[in-house]
């Protein structure tokens, strides 16, 4: 038995809980390490180039140079966003000293995101979800109003915008989001350490690329819970096998 002394406790933690996070972190780090280390022999071997199949740099490209061409128009719209904010920053200071105020950019019908109470009830979530929504608008409306912008390059544009704007949503980040920042208390940052786990779990799987499980993969055993009919795949892809079982009777 070793005779080196007990790690230190974390603040809020037990010495058991203390030692089991710093287990935790030392694997993800090993982990981590090793994918990294992989994925950079694989990249120097196969002498991959970064690669643009959609041709998206040139078509942001080409747009932004439509964008400058029109200075005052772009010039107007950063005014308008200035002043959408100035107004954002008044009602927020308003609601800190206890006034009732109006919301300046409320979600749309449906939006789901943004559903838990926090969302409203607190200011400093309130002011989040606000301020990205005023942009998400603001930058959607600006490039809609860029001229001399072929039909197809305006609708490629705004779909990737789009993706864009969904992406960085204080929603999809763990300190920005109230219903993570929660159960990160509660669980005293395990759901966390277990989330960057399973994400290390399917890089692993995928040998460096994300590939995300889809179900519990120890969950079927051949003869208890999944059909023994002889059968052989007749169609597969990359998110499902499509098997075809031979008839018993």
């Amino acid at each position: 038995m070793s005779d080196s002394p007990a790690p230190a406790a974390l603040g809020g933690l037990s010495p058991e809980e203390s030692e089991k996070l710093q287990e935790a972190f030392k694997d993800i780090a090993t982990r981590s390490q090793k994918l990294l280390q992989d994925f950079s022999q694989r990249y120097q071997a196969d002498g991959q180039q970064p690669t643009d199949p959609l041709h998206l740099t040139q078509t942001f490209m080409d747009f932004t140079a439509k964008m400058l061409a029109d200075p005052n128009r772009l010039v107007q719209a950063q005014v308008e966003l200035w002043q959408q904010y100035m107004k954002l920053w008044q009602v927020t200071a308003q609601r800190m000293m206890g006034q009732t105020v109006e919301p300046v950019a409320e979600p749309a019908r449906g939006d789901k995101r943004f559903n838990d109470p926090a969302w409203k009830d607190e200011v400093v979530f309130d002011y989040l979800k606000q301020s990205y929504l005023l942009t998400a608008r603001w930058l959607q409306g600006t490039i809609k109003e860029v001229e001399g912008v072929d039909e197809k390059t305006a609708r490629k544009v705004d779909f990737y915008t789009r993706q864009f704007i969904d992406a960085v949503s204080p929603s999809n980040f763990a300190m920005t989001n109230p219903q993570v920042v929660k159960a990160t208390v509660e669980s005293k940052g395990e759901n966390l350490l277990k989330g960057l786990q399973n994400l290390l779990g399917d890089l692993e799987r995928g040998k460096g690329n994300l590939l995300i499980r889809q179900t519990d993969m120890d969950a079927f055993k051949v003869g208890g819970n999944v059909a023994t009919t002889p059968g052989k795949v007749v169609y597969q892809n990359d998110i499902m096998q499509l098997i075809q079982y031979a008839p018993s009777t």
